[in-house]
């Protein structure tokens, strides 16, 4: 799941959109309904705006073992940010858990942030728990030549769309020995000499999976690591919408980043999304590393977000 922001040279963060219920049967994205505006508003289309039925095509619509999928494509002619661009929804609430943009392996989104990992890591493979549709794989083999990528999904149903609707095929063909797919439980991930980073983007019916907000999750992924790892994660936030009511993102946020904080200590940071500190965030761990040294090895147009983490605290509101 995901926040989408402005393009990185305007620095300012933004909420993620919906797509109107009223024009067409399309689920609403990680958003409360009160973000919804009406499209008949005269200001510039922004990602908080409902995406007219007629820009957007069903591509997939089924129910697998483990997901109720959607593949959406959006009009290049839309008026909107995400024109364009080809989505992946999954469960009830229609959350997105993957996103991509013709010639170009950048989304505005926490997927870029995961994109600034590799210069931070120790020489090693790389791991994609939940890996969707590939939207983090396609943007780490893209901008680095050496990574070698292990991905595991639980759902094989996830994986043939990304191969049909995601170029999944060609990316596996171009990168026959730096990726490698797994399906089945990626918390039983592991390969021979540990992982130099992690990358933890699990989601269920709408919420971060409930074995994150353990601490022995966190013990038993910290010791799968080389000397020097780091775990980088989607800790979701107030703006993704769980198919149960009683599971606030919000709180339960907070609740993987306490278990975290019990496993890793003072070596864990958060890096906030949106308009508002707790609409979604991601968390990475380890030593902070060396700031103008992680830019060089960065792409320009993601080296702001170096700027943008924080030191979790432990406390409410961070």
């Amino acid at each position: 799941m995901w926040t989408l922001l402005y393009p990185p040279q305007t620095q300012t963060l933004l909420r993620p959109t919906i797509i109107t219920r009223k024009r067409a049967e399309i689920a609403t994205l990680p958003i409360s309904v009160k973000c919804q505006q009406e499209e008949t508003s005269l200001r510039p289309k922004t990602q908080d705006d409902g995406i007219p039925a007629e820009d957007v095509n069903f591509l997939a619509k089924f129910k697998s073992r483990h997901n109720y999928i959607r593949v959406l494509e959006v009009s290049r002619k839309a008026n909107h940010p995400f024109r364009g661009s080809r989505l992946l929804l999954l469960d009830g609430p229609g959350n997105i858990h993957s996103i991509t943009f013709p010639n170009t392996p950048f989304t505005n989104t926490y997927f870029d942030v995961f994109a600034t990992l590799p210069p931070i890591l120790p020489p090693g493979p790389i791991s994609i728990l939940g890996f969707g549709a590939g939207s983090a794989a396609r943007a780490l083999l893209d901008l680095y030549p050496d990574v070698i990528l292990h991905g595991w999904e639980l759902d094989q149903s996830v994986i043939d769309v990304a191969r049909e609707f995601f170029s999944l095929r060609r990316i596996e063909r171009k990168n026959k020995d730096r990726l490698f797919i797994y399906v089945g439980n990626a918390l039983n991930a592991s390969v021979k000499d540990g992982f130099a980073g992690i990358i933890v983007d699990l989601f269920a019916k709408g919420c971060v999976i409930s074995e994150l907000q353990d601490e022995a999750t966190w013990r038993k992924m910290k010791g799968l690591l080389r000397e020097g790892g780091r775990v980088m994660v989607n800790v979701g936030g107030s703006c993704v919408e769980a198919e149960s009511k009683v599971r606030d993102g919000k709180v339960v946020m907070e609740e993987t980043l306490k278990a975290m904080k019990v496993v890793f200590g003072e070596k864990l940071f958060v890096l906030s999304l949106g308009n508002r500190r707790d609409d979604s965030s991601v968390a990475v761990t380890g030593d902070w590393p060396d700031g103008d040294a992680w830019k060089k090895g960065l792409p320009d147009r993601l080296r702001y977000y170096v700027d943008l983490w924080k030191p979790y605290s432990g406390e409410k509101g961070r």
